[in-house]
């Protein structure tokens, strides 16, 4: 086979590998579920924070929200922040979208005024901190400083 022929197989091949990295990372993202009953991820969450000693994070977004994606992947590619996440908060995704916009649940919160959001709750699911994640946000990404300030700031005492 001719080097020219070669090339575009290239290219192609390449293309097509690429498509297959990206669908799998965003296959182990979990998503924003418009059927999901959050009173009832709370309840659970409260559960096993109450086991764990963690405290909640509720974050509210949706899958047409580009910046609830961004926050997602920066939180995966660090190992730092996602192993202080997980070893303080039990996060639940909350979703809002023209689906569900989980009214009756986000009323006993403050008002929201951009996606992403975050609630802090205590462990018995007790609101703390309302979090608006534009205040992280550097550039069109997220400040590693400001997202680990945040978390260490509301991150439960250990004993």
């Amino acid at each position: 086979m001719k080097k020219s022929a070669l090339f575009p197989l290239l290219i192609i091949f390449l293309y097509a590998t690429s498509l297959i990295a990206q669908s799998n990372t965003e296959s182990k993202r979990e998503k924003f579920d418009p059927s999901k009953d959050p009173f009832s991820d709370l309840k659970t969450a409260v559960e096993k924070a109450a086991k764990e000693n963690k405290r909640i994070i509720l974050d509210v977004g949706g899958e047409w929200c580009i910046w609830c994606h961004r926050l997602d992947a920066f939180i995966d590619s660090d190992e730092e922040i996602k192993n202080f996440l997980t070893g303080n908060y039990i996060v639940i995704k909350v979703n809002f979208s023209p689906e569900n916009k989980n009214e009756k649940f986000l009323s006993q919160f403050p008002k929201i005024n951009g996606y992403p959001h975050m609630f802090v709750l205590e462990k018995d699911g007790k609101f703390l901190h309302s979090q608006d994640t534009g205040l992280l946000e550097k550039d069109k990404s997220y400040s590693r400083e400001k997202i680990l300030e945040f978390l260490k700031e509301w991150a439960p005492e250990k004993s």
